[in-house]
């Protein structure tokens, strides 16, 4: 006979303890009181004969015993967690939901959204917005589009796009009283900055482009300031500025002449955009339509460029 398992409210308290290092924010999750995790832990160490934590002054710490458990019980939670969604999500009538960062869905995937619908008018589409990464786990999202650099644990990682980044603007400001003809004309413009995360490690400010670019005597300060990097470009489209663009996020804008990339300079970037979604709903078909249509528009773009 298989020997007897801990309580598995027991083991649920301790993994999320763990992995928080903290009573009070494994309380927040489970929904029950940091004591009642405490008290959890505490009989799971009794039932196990092994101390997990060590009890800091306002800290916890894992003990060697408790490092060598909670691994492996995060993977087993983490599976029976991801076996529940997939179990959930099995109504083919619910719309699928694909998780975006705003620019990129209001930029590029929107103009080419109308083509699935075509192809696929059984199929509805839910867009979730947000420059939060999402679970695709936890968070009743089937589809994610992601920039970063393809590294996600579990998923089923399609890479769609490589990016460039570049200077954009209006037409007229090529003709403006201080014409753009070279980096150093810059001085003369407004500089349109997008704050969050287009401004991470992985996105260039206008102090690291111009950085890179050699140029290092242009106030970088001044300008205006938006939440998103498509209301950034509309104001570039209005000649209010000059905007870091991409090939990505501005290339119907570019493609329409609304914008005007005048330098050839332009930063390649190591990050790419991404569709991901977890490998237990990989081949599930609606999920696989998706795929087949976004692979073959990044495909045309790609060519287009």
């Amino acid at each position: 006979m298989p020997s007897r398992l801990p309580s598995l409210n027991a083991l649920r308290a301790f993994e999320a303890a763990g992995r928080h290092l903290s009573f009070s924010k494994a309380a927040e999750e489970l929904h029950v009181t940091p004591a009642a995790v405490g008290h959890q832990v505490k009989a799971l160490e009794h039932d196990l004969g092994s101390v997990l934590f060590d009890r800091l002054n306002r800290a916890l710490q894992l003990t060697p015993a408790g490092q060598s458990l909670l691994p492996g019980l995060s993977e087993v939670f983490y599976r029976v967690t991801e076996v529940v969604e997939t179990f959930r999500r099995r109504d083919l009538n619910r719309p699928l939901t694909v998780s975006m960062p705003p620019s990129f869905g209001a930029t590029w995937v929107m103009p080419r959204l109308e083509r699935f619908r075509v192809l696929h008018p059984d199929i509805d589409i839910r867009l979730d917005a947000d420059n939060r990464i999402v679970d695709l786990v936890h968070d009743d999202v089937d589809v994610g589009l992601r920039y970063g650099l393809g590294d996600y644990p579990g998923m089923r990682v399609d890479c769609l796009l490589s990016e460039e980044v570049f200077p954009v603007c209006s037409p007229r400001l090529l003709d403006a009283e201080h014409p753009l003809r070279e980096l150093n004309d810059l001085h003369w413009h407004t500089l349109l900055h997008v704050d969050g995360y287009a401004q991470d490690d992985y996105w260039p400010d206008w102090n690291m482009w111009l950085h890179s670019a050699g140029i290092g005597d242009i106030e970088v300060r001044r300008g205006l300031h938006f939440s998103h990097t498509s209301l950034a470009l509309q104001a570039a489209v209005n000649g209010q500025g000059v905007v870091l663009g991409s090939r990505v996020l501005a290339g119907n804008d570019l493609k329409e002449g609304r914008l005007v990339r005048p330098f050839a300079y332009g930063s390649r970037m190591s990050f790419a955009y991404y569709m991901v979604c977890p490998e237990g709903l990989a081949d599930e078909p609606r999920i696989a339509a998706f795929r087949e249509w976004i692979i073959e528009e990044a495909a045309a773009a790609e060519t287009a460029v």
